[in-house]
């Protein structure tokens, strides 16, 4: 006897057709709508343990987590009186790592110029 889980999914099965295993249909993979993977982040998030998630689920738990990620920072953008569109959130992620990157050459720049330039090997004749 199997428990329908918040999620709307039956434990211990990643199908949720009327097909038999050995039919095609069961075979593929369910799609999962946003509501489903709603229930499943705030079940995580009130403290449901993240691999009883994953086995319940038959999602990966980095798949859980990275949907846990998704949901807080898109949270995060409605609380904002201006949310970002998608464009604009792209746009600032791509701003950010070209700031890490140039901080990192020019501390590396540093170590370079205070090491000074490196030594080639002379050779005897």
């Amino acid at each position: 006897m199997s428990r329908v889980t918040e999620a709307g999914m039956e434990e211990g099965r990643g199908v949720r057709s009327g097909a038999r295993s050995d039919e095609p249909e069961a075979r593929s993979e369910v799609r999962w709508s946003a509501r489903r993977k709603e229930g499943v982040v705030m079940r995580l998030l009130r403290g449901d343990s993240l691999d009883l998630l994953a086995r319940e689920t038959g999602q990966p738990a980095g798949r859980i987590a990275s949907w846990r990620e998704e949901f807080l920072v898109a949270g995060r953008e409605g609380l904002k009186a201006r949310p970002l569109g998608p464009e604009d959130r792209a746009l600032s992620d791509a701003q950010r790592k070209v700031g890490e990157l140039s901080m990192e050459v020019d501390v590396l720049k540093a170590l370079l110029d205070k090491k000074g330039p490196p030594q080639s090997p002379r050779r005897s004749k």
